[in-house]
């Protein structure tokens, strides 16, 4: 019976109670879709206001700077401590007047320049509110390196090359790009022989024993108690752990590649009692640690050329 006196619910709060559960619901996913919204037109809106100061700024900047005429270049101060024209130089920077000073990109200009076989370093700065700076250090050539080759009518020409101090290859500076007329400078340089044309490439350095040992004799011979006695003709890298040596006064010298300071003064004492018996040398080995082999020529017979005083090389930076 107990199914019979069941009390009936009450239906009417039910459904109002569920009722007012769905409109605190609706209220809520109303007010977080407000909160979603302000928050992006807040993003918008900042995000629109940086872009509009970025696109303010880049317009001034151009306007201001970047194509600015007070910032066009009016001077190139250009210097070298060598020979090369500042035409040329400029041409290889390839820079000129009139280009805006802060959009010349710097770098690529010092790249540009020390690409060139002929240039060591170089520095490049702007200086307000319309120069441009450049110091250029160049390569000097120690030694000269003759290749001869065939040519396409049938006839053998000679390649010349030059070799700094450090062993990068170099073509030699053609007349009109010197600031220094070729007849009025000492461009005697020891000969350089035994290397073949695939290995001298303009801009590469070379780095076989034979070669660096050969630049270290030119450069100490400058210094040595020989340099104003003999001159360096050439010097043969052909023989494997030696250097054999010509001199312009006829004499052949071989040198071991190491320890060249005391093989120099070695031959200048030998020079030197030559010279107090009225001789001269024909050949001498100063590889050979213990009793050297000389070979005497009778100073009546040798020749009788006149040795110039050696070029002394630039050893430190100028103008950098």
């Amino acid at each position: 019976m107990w199914l019979f006196n069941r009390k009936p619910k009450n239906r009417r709060f039910s459904r109002g109670h569920v009722l007012d559960v769905k409109l605190r619901s609706g209220q809520v996913r109303a007010q977080r879709l407000g909160w979603i919204w302000l928050a992006l037109l807040v993003v918008s809106g900042t995000a629109l206001g940086f872009f509009g100061l970025w696109r303010a700024g880049e317009w001034a900047l151009n306007r201001l700077v970047y194509e600015n005429q007070a910032f066009a270049i009016a001077q190139i101060d250009m210097q070298t401590d060598g020979v090369i024209t500042p035409d040329q130089l400029r041409r290889w920077a390839n820079v000129k007047l009139g280009d805006n000073l802060f959009t010349l990109d710097l770098a690529r200009v010092k790249r540009d320049l020390e690409m060139q076989p002929l240039v060591s370093f170089v520095s490049v700065e702007r200086i307000l509110p319309r120069t441009l700076r450049i110091r250029v250090t160049e390569r000097e050539a120690a030694v000269q390196v003759n290749v001869p080759r065939s040519n396409p009518h049938g006839s053998v020409e000679v390649l010349v090359f030059q070799v700094d101090p450090d062993g990068f290859v170099m073509l030699p500076l053609d007349a009109r790009q010197r600031t220094t007329p070729a007849n009025q400078t000492d461009d005697s340089l020891p000969v350089l022989a035994g290397l073949g044309l695939h290995e001298l490439q303009p801009g590469r350095r070379l780095e076989l024993p034979q070669v660096q040992a050969a630049l270290r004799l030119v450069t100490e011979f400058a210094h040595s108690p020989m340099a104003g006695l003999v001159d360096l003709r050439r010097i043969d890298i052909g023989t494997a752990e030696v250097l054999v040596v010509t001199t312009g006064q006829g004499s052949e010298v071989t040198f071991g590649l190491q320890d060249l300071d005391r093989q120099l003064r070695r031959w200048a004492e030998i020079h030197n009692q030559a010279q107090q018996q009225n001789k001269a040398l024909a050949s001498l080995d100063l590889a050979v640690s213990n009793n050297i082999p000389v070979r005497w020529l009778q100073v009546s017979t040798g020749p009788v050329t006149a040795p110039k005083a050696p070029k002394t090389l630039r050893t430190k930076r100028k103008n950098v």
